[in-house]
């Protein structure tokens, strides 16, 4: 859909691993679909393989991450590197969750942009998307 002339931006998100908690996740979604981008979720427990092909074939912006079982510095990068490997460098890729703040350094080398933790706000994570996509188009 078209609002103003503009396509509004496609984000994926996406729960890696073993971890079956998807009500954050849910709520991201419900969130970002309310602010006007399109959303679409996975569901739970994917592989980096299929989460980046995902990316490829829905053409998103972004690929939200969202995990708790604490294999983010496992799982985040060999997602960034999936992507990487299908030619989407140019996708943002954020995540949250249970992440200590200690390892948000390694994403963010990794190739995770931006990692939100329990509490932050909807209205945070909306505007930081809005923020990047816009500058992204």
């Amino acid at each position: 859909m078209v609002i103003d002339g503009v396509k509004p931006s496609r984000v994926l998100i996406a729960k890696p691993g073993l971890d079956g908690h998807d009500r954050g996740a849910k709520v991201i979604v419900r969130a970002l679909r309310d602010a006007g981008f399109e959303v679409i979720y996975t569901g739970i427990r994917q592989t980096p393989e299929m989460i980046a092909a995902a990316a490829m074939q829905e053409d998103v912006d972004a690929v939200g991450l969202s995990l708790l079982s604490g294999a983010h510095l496992t799982l985040f990068p060999a997602i960034c590197k999936e992507l990487k490997k299908k030619g989407l460098k140019d996708v943002l890729v954020f995540g949250g969750g249970i992440i200590p703040d200690e390892d948000i350094p390694a994403l963010k080398k990794a190739g995770v942009d931006g990692v939100f933790g329990p509490g932050t706000p909807l209205q945070t994570i909306v505007d930081y998307l809005k923020g990047k996509l816009a500058v992204a188009k």
